[in-house]
């Protein structure tokens, strides 16, 4: 069966092509879930009222193509995040004015290995995780990111740039290395 086949059965409710769609790609949509939601048991959670909506509106899905319709299911998964962290009120928005984005030297971050990063981003406050994420991982941009959040694109170029150097301060801890002695 290819993915067009499954999708259409999936369209049609038919248990087995869900399951097999779920089975295939809940690992992945998991790991997105834990980048935005850092306890497991809220990620769990919001991965699993994310593939609940996506299959209450997979039978208005117009089926494009393949990536299309996986972008879409990733895109619910990740609106998904977002209302759950809404909800829970743990976005922790800072009410500043606009600022210019202020770029941070890497300094070792491009060496860290997926699973280090990952568990430095999920340290994060909130709302620089969450802005980190979709700047960084799902490449928006701060005009949609602060549409998407209902802040402004100053707070979404302030929260990057404060998650960039907790990361940083993190990282450089962590490898012994003396923070201000790199900046000079």
């Amino acid at each position: 069966m290819n993915f067009s086949q499954l999708i259409a059965q999936c369209q049609q409710q038919a248990v087995t092509a869900q399951r097999y769609l779920y089975d295939s790609y809940a690992n992945k949509f998991f790991m997105l879930c834990k980048r935005y939601v850092a306890h497991a048991s809220e990620a769990e959670e919001v991965h699993h009222n994310g593939w609940l909506q996506i299959f209450k509106h997979l039978p208005k899905h117009q089926f494009i193509n393949e990536a299309a319709t996986i972008a879409w299911m990733r895109k619910i998964m990740i609106h998904a995040c977002l209302q759950h962290l809404r909800t829970r009120r743990q976005l922790l928005m800072a009410a500043e004015s606009a600022a210019d984005e202020v770029a941070v030297p890497d300094d070792g971050l491009q060496q860290l290995s997926a699973n280090e990063l990952l568990h430095l981003i999920m340290k994060l406050p909130a709302g620089y995780r969450t802005v980190f994420n979709l700047y960084v991982v799902e490449a928006m941009s701060h005009k949609d990111i602060a549409a998407l959040l209902g802040i402004t694109e100053g707070t979404s170029k302030s929260q990057l740039n404060k998650a960039r150097k907790l990361l940083q301060q993190w990282y450089l801890a962590q490898h012994q290395i003396n923070y201000y002695a790199s900046e000079r």
